[in-house]
């Protein structure tokens, strides 16, 4: 079965605009950010889901002061991976409106936002900040926080930093795409 995230089909909307500047193979291909962002956030949710239900695997590339909580399964902190799952499928969702046909149930100016914030906060704070801090700690140039520990801060620099920026460039691309898209399609280019 095809896949038609974007309408190339002349409808209502598109009855006497001009023809599209932007191919439906180049429109499908431009896709897969969103669809990779997507991916990226469920799987993260489903980690979250995981150490908040009692998994254990992995729970110790955390900070100490957030390990140790969780394996004591302290509620505060349980429900804390709870609500960061939720927001990860939230993140997913929103990468999915970017690119499927439901998507532009929502306002522009709507998805638009939300999608630059949460590539922010994803990419530019928890990934790049967040490795620049840890590539400094672990070079010795800034004391590690005895919350974090010498050992989360490398998992952090190898594995959680890189994984947030991944997520962020994602979101990104995906929001570039859907911006240029909308705008096009507002003006009558599609």
């Amino acid at each position: 079965m095809q896949h038609r995230e974007f309408d190339t089909q002349p409808n209502a909307a598109t009855i006497g605009r001009p023809p599209s500047a932007v191919s439906p193979m180049t429109a499908r291909s431009a896709a897969w950010a969103g669809y990779a962002a997507c991916a990226w956030a469920f799987v993260f949710a489903a980690l979250s889901f995981y150490w908040a239900a009692g998994g254990t695997a992995g729970v110790s590339t955390n900070a100490p002061a957030i390990t140790q909580p969780v394996l004591a399964r302290d509620p505060t902190w349980i429900a804390i991976l709870w609500g960061t799952g939720v927001l990860k499928v939230l993140a997913g969702l929103l990468a999915l409106a970017l690119v499927r046909p439901w998507g532009r149930a929502l306002p522009r100016w709507l998805l638009l936002t939300a999608a630059w914030a949460a590539a922010a906060i994803i990419g530019g704070y928890e990934g790049a900040a967040s490795l620049i801090q840890h590539a400094l700690m672990v070079a010795g140039v800034i004391a590690v926080p005895s919350g974090l520990g010498e050992t989360s801060a490398r998992w952090h620099l190898y594995l959680w930093d890189p994984w947030w920026l991944v997520g962020g460039i994602l979101l990104c691309i995906a929001a570039w795409h859907y911006s240029r898209r909308s705008r096009s399609a507002r003006q009558g280019t599609v």
